[in-house]
């Protein structure tokens, strides 16, 4: 028997999370012959206890299906609870050796204190927003872009139709990925994301430019996180663990465009849409070997590290340094972008 290790999926959902489990279970229980305990609910369940055992049956099946199996949420043991000593019983009740950790850049930074307090730990990056440093990719985010553009395909031939400007509303909290590429994918007119400042003036003058040539409908994809007109609040509440709701700048956006084109302008927020369903290929793929990856770390001793993938290798770079920034597009990828939307 190779020790115990303890895996559990922290923060929001994220197509692409039972793939990672299932390639856990599997590399340890077959590879290394360890012991895989699941903990239930993020680190809200790491505090309070609740656990089960992992084997290859728990997992058949679960590759294709969204969400995760463990559960998740959005407590923190360094902000709802008493740090490590929060997790502490868990830990050692469960004779937990290795902790394989399943999040975004919030459950990872929970992850680096945790290691620093004496946890062995592996991260493994999940984001639909694909903004964690030192990977190239996160799971999830193509199949959120894959809903996305499959959406700024639909909204196109409606807006065609009645000669409107739609606005596509996509997740993108301080970085616009799958805003970018859901541009560039669908072939919108123009792109709004946190990176980038945008002018209303100067995009109302190009979408009237567009019908004057003949194009009577025009669609703009705009990431949640992009600041509202000047002048012009939107009111965000905080949920009951700290964090600001996002969602809906777009309409207030759409009548300052409306009021500067003088054509009618409607808005789709796909919200949670980009979450849920069945993961593509790619993410599945990725999870998979993002779950591998991490298992053999953690029995090789290795801590404070994370799974990252770099071209089209593994690799494991430094927790710290996956938490110390956001990443944000390319402005090389944005100025592609900004090739067709005149």
């Amino acid at each position: 028997m190779s020790g115990v290790i303890g895996v559990l999926t922290a923060g929001g959902d994220c197509p692409g999370l039972n793939a990672v489990i299932r390639a856990v279970v599997s590399r340890a229980t077959e590879h290394h012959d360890a012991e895989v305990v699941g903990v239930l609910n993020g680190w809200e369940g790491l505090m309070d206890g609740r656990t089960r055992p992992l084997d290859r049956d728990d997992v058949r099946g679960i590759l294709q299906r969204g969400g995760t199996i463990l559960g998740t949420s959005r407590k923190d043991p360094y902000v709802h609870g008493d740090g490590f000593d929060s997790v502490r019983g868990t830990i050692e009740r469960n004779g937990i050796d290795s902790l394989i950790v399943i999040g975004g850049d919030g459950t990872l930074r929970t992850a680096l204190r945790l290691s620093e307090d004496g946890l062995q730990v592996v991260g493994v990056p999940k984001t639909i927003d694909n903004d964690i440093a030192a990977t190239d990719y996160t799971f999830g985010f193509d199949t959120a872009l894959s809903i996305a553009t499959d959406a700024v395909d639909r909204i196109a031939t409606t807006a065609e139709s009645h000669n409107r400007i739609m606005l596509v509303e996509v997740m993108g909290r301080t970085k616009g990925w799958i805003a970018t590429y859901a541009a560039i994918a669908g072939g919108a007119d123009a792109l709004l994301i946190p990176e980038v400042p945008y002018d209303l003036d100067g995009i109302a003058g190009m979408i009237k430019k567009r019908h004057r040539r003949g194009r009577t409908y025009s669609v703009v994809v705009v990431a949640e996180g992009v600041p509202p007109p000047a002048g012009l609040e939107v009111n965000r509440s905080i949920d009951a663990f700290g964090f600001e709701r996002l969602g809906g700048v777009a309409y207030q956006i759409a009548p300052e465009l409306e009021q500067r084109t003088g054509f009618e302008t409607r808005v789709t927020v796909l919200g949670h849409l980009q979450r849920g369903g069945t993961p593509t290929a790619f993410d599945r793929v990725l999870g998979t070997r993002f779950g591998a990856a991490a298992v053999d770390l953690a029995i090789a001793g290795e801590t404070r590290v994370m799974v990252a993938v770099r071209g089209d290798k593994m690799t494991a770079i430094p927790l710290g340094e996956a938490c110390e920034s956001i990443r944000g597009v390319d402005p090389d990828l944005y100025d592609l972008a900004a090739t067709f939307f005149n």
